[in-house]
């Protein structure tokens, strides 16, 4: 999408015009007129906002600016009870692109984009399917909304990405901090700024802000113009999109465009809004120590060792606040002389890293990262090792709230691995390797319910070992598994004991669903069991799966 052609790098969001709920058709076409009035030829618009579709082509003809506008419209997102649900199936794209085209009733796409990225979906799988939309001719360029730096480098490989549409504002400066901005100037792709003001209930505090304030008397316009021209200054590449509902509205934003900012207001700005980086100094001697990785990677086990090597530690479980916060307190601890400081906090993103990077580099340290690379899987099971230890047993799912294993899979999603061009002075990568618990020296038995109801039971392992039977049933009681128990305990000399998981399907609330490990684990640790030294005697690939997070061999039933 070559904006160098653009005439006006301000356009029209029309979300609102049509999904708020009092709605007001003609005041919207009105809105839209104003906007091609004063200029704007980029209208934003998406599937799933309604029939806004409709009524923008309804309203572009109407005006006359339907040859010249350039559409950009999202598909991939449905809307289930109020709930916005990404949906990236190839299937999903190009049936929602087809429904767009007939709602825009011959009106062109210039540009499409896939929503969000959907969990469910494999990033491969719709960055093809908008590869064939543009191949096939439905629209003329693609592109992808709401992706970090990782997913974005990932899309440029794989489809002909013209532009990106991400949150960036004065109240969220991620993209830019997080390099979104950066690598769309690197590969020349537009950057669709949406929701430029922070959004209709964030906006009102624009007006509020000492710095576009003063600014905005300077050059006699409002705060939000200015803080629109401070988005566009950021990079040639930017053109923002603020939603607008009344013709007026949109005559500002479009205003906003031709406002230039002098580089002492850009600077206050930058500073007000925490968008500039910091100035290396003359290196200190001094060292940050940032231990990145998922939510159980094994963080705080690295950060005690850098404790006892004389390391001050600043970990939010510990001092509460936000990563950005934590940020300030290491600015302070490097400004009163502090020397080696070590944080251990789940910074799954560029951009919440980079606060501890611009922080160290005022100050002339150098930032190094120890990056954990746990599996998922181990996570899990420290995870619930160390919920093993705090409450005694299994956490209930009401006592889980957020350190649910979905909070794990998200944070494994959301990840972006660390790179030097972040401003690391050096990347250790540690693979995780599981040491057997010293205080744990003998072997269990792990046996799936299943396996005995099917009378496929053969002696396995030691027969004095400790014996778990364990299933899950939704609804169930655990005394459902007393006959089966007492059917192992006639076969075996060791003590057996039942477990079973109650909790409903659909995504895990509980960390005792197979092939989560957290009965066997609460058994190993109730027993002294090395779980590494273990069997698991199973019947499915949910079975096979728990025996490899639990390093056990596995012994298939079905297949004796």
């Amino acid at each position: 999408m070559d904006y160098a052609s653009v005439e006006l790098r301000i356009g029209l969001g029309c979300m609102r015009l049509s999904t708020e709920p009092e709605q007001d058709e003609e005041l919207a076409l009105a809105t839209i007129a104003a906007a091609v009035d004063a200029g704007v030829t980029v209208f934003d618009t998406a599937r799933s906002y309604g029939d806004n579709e409709r009524l923008l082509a309804r309203a572009l003809r109407s005006s006359g600016a339907d040859a010249r506008a350039r559409i950009v419209t999202k598909g991939g997102m449905t809307r289930v009870g109020g709930a916005w649900v990404p949906d990236g199936r190839a299937k999903a794209l190009r049936a929602d692109c087809e429904a767009s085209l007939a709602a825009l009733d011959g009106l062109p796409i210039d540009l499409y984009l896939i929503h969000a990225p959907d969990p469910r979906t494999p990033w491969r799988t719709s960055l093809r399917a908008l590869e064939r939309l543009v191949a096939e001719g439905l629209v003329r360029h693609v592109g992808v909304s709401n992706v970090n730096r990782r997913l974005l480098d990932e899309a440029l490989e794989l489809a002909p990405i013209a532009a990106v549409q991400v949150a960036l504002s004065p109240f969220d400066v991620s993209a830019l901090r997080g390099g979104v901005v950066a690598r769309c100037a690197e590969a020349g792709v537009a950057m669709i700024a949406h929701s430029p003001l922070g959004g209709p209930r964030r906006a009102p505090r624009l007006a509020r802000n000492h710095a576009l304030v003063e600014v905005a008397k300077a050059h006699d316009a409002t705060p939000a113009e200015v803080a629109l021209a401070w988005l566009l200054a950021l990079s040639p590449e930017v053109l923002a999109i603020p939603g607008a509902r009344r013709p007026e509205t949109a005559r500002s934003a479009a205003a906003a465009a031709a406002l230039t900012l002098d580089p002492e207001e850009r600077a206050l700005l930058d500073g007000e809004f925490g968008a500039g980086g910091a100035e290396r100094t003359r290196r200190t001697g001094a060292e940050v120590v940032l231990v990145m990785g998922i939510p159980g990677a094994g963080k705080s086990r690295f950060a005690e060792e850098y404790v006892a090597r004389g390391y001050e530690r600043l970990n939010r479980d510990e001092r509460g606040g936000s990563l950005r916060g934590l940020a300030d307190v290491l600015d302070e601890l490097l400004a009163a002389g502090a020397r080696r400081v070590v944080l251990d906090n789940t910074y799954l993103t560029r951009a919440s890293r980079s606060y501890v990077i611009e922080a160290a580099t005022r100050h002339g340290a150098s930032t190094r990262c120890v990056w954990l690379d746990t599996p998922l899987a181990q996570a899990q099971v420290n995870h619930v090792e160390w919920l093993l230890e705090r409450f005694g047993s299994l956490a209930t799912p009401k006592e889980v709230r957020t350190l649910a294993p979905t909070s794990q899979m998200r944070a494994l999603r959301e990840l972006e691995p660390p790179s030097v061009d972040e401003g690391f002075t050096d990347i250790e990568h540690v693979h995780f390797i599981r040491a057997s618990p010293s205080d744990r020296p003998h072997a269990g038995v792990f046996v799936a319910a299943a396996v005995l109801r099917e009378g496929g039971w053969e002696a396995q392992g030691d027969p004095d070992a400790p014996h778990l039977v364990f299933d899950w049933r939704p609804e169930g009681v655990p005394e459902e598994l007393a006959p089966l128990v007492a059917s192992l305990e006639a076969k075996v000399a060791g003590p057996v004991e039942g477990a079973l998981c109650t909790h409903p399907g659909g995504p895990p609330t509980c960390w005792c669903r197979p092939p989560l490990p957290g009965l066997t684990l609460a058994f190993a640790r109730a027993h002294g069991v090395d779980p590494a030294r273990s069997i698991l005697v199973g019947t499915s690939p949910a079975h096979r799966t728990l025996a490899a997070t639990l390093g056990a061999r596995y012994s298939d039933a079905d297949q004796r």
